[in-house]
């Protein structure tokens, strides 16, 4: 593939941006927007706006602002992508930003896109957002005339996953790269999506929650009432859910198994023990059972597992009844199988290594040479919720600590960060706020390495409620034992 490096481009008006001719790449569109100030949300300042399509339908978007930083920062894609967008946020503070759709159209947790099209897969499973990327900088160089002076990538859960990809297969696309929640492990996360809606919906034609929302807040409560104060402050948050001892058998069962609201029926216990456990085959564990917290939360184990929460979304058009169910059948369905009529009921988990051995080649980022990336100077953040309902931190952990058993001095290169009480990607009782992106290029631009950020939780008036250290794993915050546990300066890091 021709790199658009080697390409002389002359410094082009954000309208003429439309007459750019790139190999395989057609702008479809160049428009200058004006600056709002005044915009709570969104893109404040004066940019261009650029659109185009790489190859066949490989869609992309450029956000080039007036008052540039000489940066260029793109930003990953969720679920089964299908949108473009480019960071906003990022816009305003003087970053050039891109995003891709990585070549199809659609819903995020839908992907009859997938059906008989390897070249889709592919551009999604990696290829998408390199491309565009190049992309990207050869717009960036034409209208400013200069390359940017460094690049960057964010991205959480499939976006974290596209992190990690280019950090493996493309490591000399960006300079810094932030993996939030990382959907690398892709094949083994949605077997245990199709175990845990097994569990909860064992019936595909009777798909109304077996444990319910409320039922939720009690398996929640009881596990905090458990371990909440073992952190030695009762704030609603766990530092550490690995340091958990709950029995689900101390929750009381109820009275002739008939349902309740402060006990578990025989069928809801088994549901709750099921997804605490790993899923595993004759050959082992295949992905880890769900940690402990978060529960009962919005965007809890309600929208993500068991059903009955606020998210639950449509695919292609039908009713799902949580997020899991409907990312677990559309990929064994469209993207495993190429057979829409796949049914999870019947499917043998024990044959789920053996049948996603090819897609796991392009979707999977498990590779643990990252010495490409690290060698040049690249620096990676990869970050956690604790309470993720959708992609376990545990499996996260596991993949760092590979990655440091492959490369002694990795600490050098790549921080690993586990966020108290946040679900995924955001959300949850934890403070999830946290500015990666300047922690990342500070990193990268003056050499200081991140040991403790700052985490907030924002509230309905856009103010933090709380703040907390977030601390580079295997640090964790400990309260001090004065102060408000409110407040982020009550709390210091210490190695476990």
């Amino acid at each position: 593939m021709l790199s658009f490096s080697l390409m002389a481009v002359a410094v082009a008006t954000c309208e003429s941006l439309t007459a750019l001719r790139l190999p395989d790449v057609r702008i479809t569109e160049s428009v200058a927007v004006a600056a709002r100030p005044d915009a709570k949300i969104g893109a404040r300042v004066a940019h261009c706006r650029v659109t185009g399509v790489i190859g066949r339908e490989i869609r992309f978007l450029v956000l080039l602002p007036v008052d540039w930083n000489r940066r260029f920062l793109m930003g990953g894609g969720g679920g089964f992508a299908g949108s473009v967008a480019a960071p906003t946020e990022d816009l305003n503070a003087g970053y050039a930003t891109a995003g891709t759709d990585t070549g199809h159209q659609g819903s995020p947790n839908q992907a009859g896109w997938a059906l008989g099209n390897l070249e889709r897969q592919v551009n999604y499973g990696h290829l998408g957002v390199h491309r565009a990327a190049e992309a990207a900088k050869a717009v960036i160089r034409a209208h400013y005339g200069v390359d940017p002076e460094r690049s960057y990538f964010t991205g959480c859960s499939n976006g974290g996953r596209q992190a990690l990809m280019e950090a493996q297969r493309y490591p000399t696309d960006f300079d810094g790269i932030v993996a939030g929640a990382p959907s690398f492990d892709f094949t083994n996360i949605a077997a245990a999506f199709v175990r845990n809606i097994k569990a909860a919906f064992p019936n595909a034609s009777q798909l109304s929650p077996l444990v319910t929302p409320e039922i939720l807040k009690l398996v929640e409560a009881k596990v905090l009432e458990a371990c909440d104060a073992g952190d030695g402050v009762v704030d609603g948050v766990m530092e550490d859910p690995r340091d958990c001892r709950f029995d689900v058998g101390a929750i009381a069962a109820c009275p002739g198994d008939q349902a309740g609201s402060s006990c578990l029926t025989q069928a809801q216990r088994a549901v709750v023990e099921a997804i605490y456990s790993a899923t595993e085959d004759h050959a082992g564990r295949i992905y880890p059972g769900q940690l402990f917290g978060g529960e009962g939360q919005n965007g809890g184990w309600m929208d993500w597992i068991t059903g009955g929460g606020v998210m639950t979304r449509a695919a292609g058009g039908a009713s799902v009844p949580s997020a899991q169910w409907a990312f677990g059948t559309e990929f064994f369905k469209y993207i495993v199988f190429q057979d829409s009529t796949w049914d999870y009921t019947k499917y043998d988990l024990a044959n789920a290594r053996r049948d996603t051995r090819v897609v796991r080649t392009f979707l999977n980022a498990e590779d643990l040479d990252l010495s490409a990336f690290t060698g040049r100077g690249g620096k990676l953040i990869i970050w956690h919720g604790w309470s993720d309902p959708a992609l376990n931190a545990l499996a996260t952990i596991d993949y760092y600590q590979r990655l440091g058993a492959n490369a002694p001095t990795l600490r050098d290169q790549v921080r690993l960060f586990l966020l108290p009480g946040v679900l995924h990607c955001a959300g949850g009782t934890g403070p999830d706020r946290v500015d990666w992106v300047t922690a990342l290029s500070t990193w990268v631009e003056r050499g200081v390495a991140p040991e403790r950020l700052i985490a907030a939780k924002i509230g309905a008036e856009g103010k933090p409620t709380r703040t907390r250290p977030v601390c580079a794993y295997p640090a964790r915050a400990v309260f001090q034992g004065k102060g408000s546990a409110d407040e982020e300066t009550s709390f210091a890091c210490r190695a476990p």
